[in-house]
């Protein structure tokens, strides 16, 4: 595993990292709803995964906390987003930039705000680091 400083991350005890992870510099997990990070992961820099949202009800007295699970193999890309409760699948790629606010499938890459699907990926193509 290999993290670059600056790192920024309120509640590491929150956080699993699989083997072979990359975390480049400038990167933030808001970690209170927990991270799970899998095997083969590479993260760009100023990535933003977030577990923890307001209530919508009463914003400023309840959060609400949801875990982010990036499964095998995925590449995250320069200034995305993860939101809370979001789930990326083995192999996929988030875009740079891209706003991730629901679940992404396996051998996928998104990409915008809100984040969709650009293109499939050939799983049978797709080489696992580990």
């Amino acid at each position: 595993m290999t993290i670059l400083t600056p790192f920024y991350c309120d509640m590491g005890i929150r956080v699993s990292l699989g083997h072979k992870v990359f975390i480049n510099d400038n990167v933030y997990f808001c970690a209170g709803g927990g991270i799970e990070i899998q095997d083969g992961v590479l993260i760009a820099p100023r990535v933003c995964i977030a577990t923890v949202n307001h209530d919508v009800n009463n914003r400023h007295r309840f959060f609400t906390y949801h875990k982010v699970t990036i499964g095998k193999n995925v590449w995250i890309c320069t200034n995305a987003t993860i939101c809370p409760g979001v789930t990326i699948g083995e192999n996929s790629v988030v875009a740079a930039g891209a706003v991730v606010t629901r679940d992404v499938p396996d051998n996928v890459i998104v990409g915008g705000n809100p984040a969709r699907i650009i293109r499939h990926l050939d799983p049978d193509e797709q080489k696992e680091i580990f």
